[in-house]
């Protein structure tokens, strides 16, 4: 039998191979090196998946669940029927006993070149209403604070998911390093808490960074290490970094990969960094004394919520990707319905008018999107004599600026805004949309976690595109 020739006998023997390689070796070994001692930051801007509409996010955030039949979604039937049992069936689960209808004790007029009706709460976001897209069709599953909170925040209303925040900032990083990507002022600490700005299976990174809660005032929701940064020279606070950090590495070096150990790294150097911009930042003595009028800074009764959106526009205005605001823990009027509302409206009324007219000032309302809403709406049907319960059925949310289409209502709800009825809008539609206008695709950006990919609208979605310009 003839001998077959091998094709593949080599060149040279393995010995020579890594003789002649070495020097290759080392410099792979050198740039592992180098790697380790300059991590890529997690929120550096990163490429959407489209050209996107919008930049950054603001949400006004009204905890508590504002009732759409009193603020934006008029109902002259619910007027007109005011007394009389609700002529269908009410929902097979409710938070508790209603009765009959009940009309709202505000007026409506109708504002703008759009003719859009509003309630007499909002005079001043009235005259803004040529720039809003109001979604009067809104829509969710769950009737617990807790839980519609959690569902608005996060996609689940059952499991901690990452917020929506987390999601933008993973998925398109941040504008400015010395800054967080994502910022939430007062945030409540109540229904979901941490979990409505958390970041859950994501990188910790990606979490919200949180400036006071809910139960201080707004002038005391500062970064906390900003008081005292210039204690300690800032080449001691370099020399003690990097210490910890050469220490942090050795640790990673001998137990492998660690998030969590890598996260408290670059929340360190985070830190480092702010000292050069966040006290600058948060000090608004800069700003004229017509600008802090305009958000409201020279009444007690709208200074609270005007230095949250005031800080909002100075956030954006620094490429932070998304920042939160909220309004905690007040409209959940049970009962004393106008009383309650009257006060709600009055402390933010004024503040978002003037947020909304400075972002068009600063240039900033085409790529930032302003986000308004609660986690559910209210029964148009009494709870007691003069409240409304909870109602996930239909109620009112408004996008402005960040590519959808001004003066606008999309949507519509029943004779009396009880049940969604017309182009009905889930909370994963809004947030499939949210992330299209960043130029995000819902179905791309996921993260495997516990043996599957979650994504923030799970496994729902849908992008609405009629309020899109």
């Amino acid at each position: 039998m003839k001998a077959v020739c091998n094709r593949f006998t080599p060149l040279f023997s393995r010995r020579e191979m890594l003789r002649t390689c070495s020097a290759g070796f080392g410099g792979l070994a050198l740039a592992s090196l180098l790697a380790d001692e300059s991590p890529a930051n997690p929120l550096a801007s990163k490429p959407a998946h489209r050209a996107p509409r919008a930049k950054q996010v603001i949400f006004l955030f009204m905890h508590g669940g504002p009732s759409q039949v009193d603020t934006f979604d008029y109902k002259p039937r619910l007027a007109r029927d005011h007394g009389k049992p609700l002529p269908f069936a009410k929902p097979r689960v409710v938070s508790g006993k209603t009765g009959n209808l009940l009309k709202s004790p505000f007026t409506f007029r109708q504002h703008g070149q759009c003719g859009t009706w509003v309630s007499e709460l909002f005079p001043h976001v009235a005259g803004c209403v040529d720039d809003l897209c109001i979604i009067n069709s809104m829509h969710c599953s769950n009737s617990r604070h807790g839980g519609a909170l959690l569902e608005l925040h996060t996609g689940s209303d059952t499991f901690v998911r990452p917020s929506m925040g987390s999601w933008i900032t993973y998925g398109l990083g941040s504008e400015n390093q010395n800054l967080p990507g994502f910022v939430t002022i007062c945030p409540t600490l109540t229904h979901g808490g941490a979990n409505a700005y958390g970041s859950a299976f994501l990188p910790a990174d990606y979490a919200g960074v949180r400036l006071g809660n809910a139960s201080i005032p707004s002038s005391q929701a500062k970064i906390p290490f900003i008081d005292n940064a210039d204690e300690t020279p800032t080449k001691l606070q370099r020399m003690e970094l990097d210490l910890l950090r050469q220490m942090n590495r050795e640790r990673l070096s001998g137990i492998g990969p660690d998030e969590s150990l890598e996260a408290r790294i670059n929340s360190f150097e985070l830190a480092f960094r702010m000292q050069s911009e966040a006290p600058q930042l948060q000090d608004i003595s800069g700003e004229s004394q017509a600008i802090q009028a305009l958000y409201g800074l020279d009444n007690p009764e709208t200074e609270n919520f005007g230095r949250q959106c005031l800080m909002a526009r100075r956030f954006v205005e620094r490429g932070v990707r998304f920042v939160q605001c909220s309004h905690s823990y007040k409209w959940d009027q049970h009962t004393g319905l106008k009383k309650g509302h009257s006060k709600n409206a009055l402390e933010v009324d004024r503040p978002i008018a003037g947020l909304l007219t400075d972002l068009k000032a600063h240039g900033l309302l085409d790529d930032t999107l302003v986000m308004w809403g609660g986690e559910f709406g209210r029964t148009p049907v009494a709870e007691q004599d003069d409240g409304r319960n909870h109602n996930p059925q239909g109620f009112s949310m408004w996008l402005a600026g960040g590519g959808v289409k001004p003066g606008l209502v999309h949507g519509a709800t029943d004779d009396y805004g009880y049940y969604a009825t017309e182009d009905k809008v889930h909370v994963h539609d809004l947030h499939a949309t949210l992330l299209h206008l960043l130029g995000l695709d819902h179905l791309r950006l996921t993260y495997s976690h516990g043996g599957r990919q979650f994504r923030l609208t799970d496994i729902y979605g849908e992008i609405v595109h009629d309020i899109i310009g």
